[in-house]
């Protein structure tokens, strides 16, 4: 068996998710870009590659479930298991979001990809992470989904605009990570969420603050972490960021 670390990286093609596999390929390990766009994900495998990481290509949709499947049995087949999961891939459902406004079917989408597409890709790949010695799980979140940021002052509420589809489907990730830390409990497979902040992607229409590199940081960080790390929490570069 081939002793490299193996992460998978949903999203990987751009943004954070890409910038995600630059920071693990940089630590020598054999990193999967999940993508489901054929012509994306092949340019980013070129790209990483030519920068001297050793990356492979994962075609995924993270909403299908044979999709999920056909990338864990690629993965096993490549390597026969896998030691961290990066479950970035995301979407908005657009902007504006006004509860009274939106149309239900956007809060299903959203939902969907931020959500259900993560309990279908982490349980695909759960029986390949069971056989890894130091296994990690990383959910890309976000403070817009910490519903004590939401509430309280309005001076005090640092979660962005209204967004009825984006925000509570972070919030709905974070309440699963909590229930797959309760069940994993005693194992010794880490998850946690991470909150990359306020970064310039498409997701965003480049509006954010900070670098894909910066917003990588965290991931890296849950990524890598000691085997009496952590687990079931949720944190941002500052420290936990509150439920």
């Amino acid at each position: 068996m081939n002793e490299r670390t193996i992460a998978l990286v949903t999203g990987a093609n751009k943004g954070i998710g890409y910038e995600i596999a630059v920071g693990l390929g940089a630590l020598g390990w054999s990193v999967g870009v999940g993508a489901r766009d054929d012509q994306r994900r092949k340019a980013a495998v070129e790209r990483l590659r030519a920068a001297g990481i050793d990356a492979f290509g994962v075609p995924l949709d993270v909403t299908d479930d044979a999709s999920a499947t056909a990338a864990a049995r690629l993965i096993e087949e490549q390597d026969g298991r896998l030691d961290v999961l990066v479950n970035n891939a995301a979407i908005t459902g657009g902007m504006p979001q006004e509860p009274t406004r939106v149309d239900p079917a956007t809060i299903r989408t959203v939902v969907e990809t931020n959500v259900i597409g993560v309990v279908r890709v982490t349980n695909a790949m759960m029986p390949l992470l069971r056989r890894s010695a130091s296994p990690r799980i990383v959910n890309m979140s976000s403070s817009v989904g910490s519903l004590t940021r939401q509430s309280g002052p309005a001076a005090e509420q640092r979660t962005g605009p209204i967004a009825v589809a984006y925000a509570p489907s972070k919030t709905f990730l974070n309440a699963v990570t909590l229930q797959y830390a309760r069940e994993l409990s005693g194992t010794n497979i880490l998850i946690n969420a991470g909150c990359p902040g306020y970064v310039a992607t498409d997701l965003n229409g480049f509006r954010g603050v900070r670098s894909p590199e910066q917003g990588a940081a965290i991931a890296i960080k849950l990524a890598t972490l000691p085997d009496d790390g952590p687990t079931g929490e949720f944190f941002e570069d500052a420290g936990v960021v509150p439920w």
